[in-house]
């Protein structure tokens, strides 16, 4: 099931600073981000293997989760950089909702492989 962390941030006069340190559940082997997104759906598909971490670095979008059939629909708003959605193989995802401003940046567990994905959602 997916879940939300907080990212430690430090704050004073010259502005904000965060860390992405020992809070990722995984090695990271792929980096990739989203942007210039129009009011387009993006993902609709789980993994067989691959974790995600995504953060929304600047602007903000929704992302909706599902973790198996019959299990209820997540709804997430990543709107801080310092907010990190951690994201399941097993998580039927998509993202929506973008702001004009928003870039999604994603940590992944594995390099890009076409037949790790699984595109079917879950039964309701």
């Amino acid at each position: 099931m997916a879940n939300i962390i907080d990212l430690k941030t430090f704050t004073d006069s010259r502005g904000n600073l965060t860390v992405v340190e020992k809070v990722i559940p995984f090695d990271i082997k792929r980096v990739f981000y989203i942007y210039g997104v129009d009011d387009s759906v993006r993902g609709k598909h789980r993994h067989k293997k691959t974790l995600q971490a995504a953060i929304s670095i600047q602007g903000s979008c929704r992302i909706m989760n599902q973790s198996g059939t019959g299990q209820p629909y997540q709804e997430f708003t990543l709107d801080s950089p310092s907010k990190c959605l951690i994201i399941n193989p097993e998580d039927y995802h998509w993202m929506d909702r973008f702001s004009k401003d928003c870039i999604l940046m994603v940590f992944a567990s594995e390099f890009y492989d076409a037949g790790d994905y699984i595109f079917e959602p879950y039964e309701q």
